[in-house]
């Protein structure tokens, strides 16, 4: 082989291993999926859906079949069509809604029994059917747009019971922030606070939950086994 002929194959071999290896080391650059995850929900705990669907975004780059991520991807969806709505951009709204259901089907095709998607697409859908009353009353808007506690804790559930903690964390937080007077999202929470040995802040959301709904048996219990049991607030007085 002569000296011009080497070069040539030589240069060639670089070209196929620069086309080979360039992809991989692309791949394993930047922040892993999980990394881009956790940094997204922390994002939707602080109320950023912009910010956490960008990082949901890049995520669902690294790996487009994880339904959770697209669950997530439909929840910053709708919540950005509810500020699209409070700010009268009607068309905005129903284009975030529209990226919501898609983001929900995908999830479901691929889980056909995840029930937080399944959930979520019902209530984009809704929202889309009931657009003529959402433009018509601003209040009904703020309280029938976004997710429910209910699918977080479902979630929440779920990554606990995979082991996932920190993860179950965040859904519990985030359903206690959705619906702050719900008292089931306070004793699903507190139920977990028990179980990961945190009693003192069991205690405070059981007893959150206890105040908003006496007539729960378990929560008063709960209560009772730990001496904690707060005195039911008194109706207020009405007047003639």
């Amino acid at each position: 082989m002569n000296a011009q002929r080497w070069i040539v194959e030589s240069r060639g071999w670089r070209v196929v291993l620069a086309a080979v290896l360039l992809p991989m080391i692309a791949a394993g650059c930047g922040p892993s999926y999980r990394k881009l995850r956790i940094e997204g929900q922390r994002a939707m705990l602080d109320g950023s859906y912009g910010a956490a669907r960008s990082l949901f975004i890049q995520a669902e780059d690294k790996s487009p079949s994880r339904v959770q991520n697209l669950h997530d991807l439909g929840v910053c969806s709708v919540f950005l069509a509810r500020q699209k709505f409070m700010e009268t951009n009607h068309a905005a709204a129903l284009r975030e809604l529209d990226q919501a259901i898609a983001y929900y089907e995908r999830a479901i095709e691929i889980h056909p029994g995840h029930r937080a998607s399944q959930e979520g697409l019902n209530i984009a859908l809704e929202l889309k059917g009931q657009f003529d009353k959402a433009l018509q009353q601003a209040e009904w808007v703020a309280e029938f747009v976004g997710p429910s506690a209910r699918q977080q804790i479902f979630l929440a559930n779920e990554l606990e019971e995979r082991g996932d903690i920190d993860g179950a964390l965040l859904r519990y937080r985030q359903a206690v922030r959705m619906e702050p007077r719900n008292p089931e999202a306070h004793a699903a929470f507190a139920e977990f606070l028990n179980r990961r040995n945190n009693e003192k802040m069991a205690i405070h959301h059981w007893q959150i939950a206890y105040q908003l709904d006496p007539s729960n048996r378990k929560v008063a219990q709960a209560l009772i086994a730990r001496r904690s049991l707060p005195p039911i607030p008194p109706s207020p007085v009405k007047r003639d």
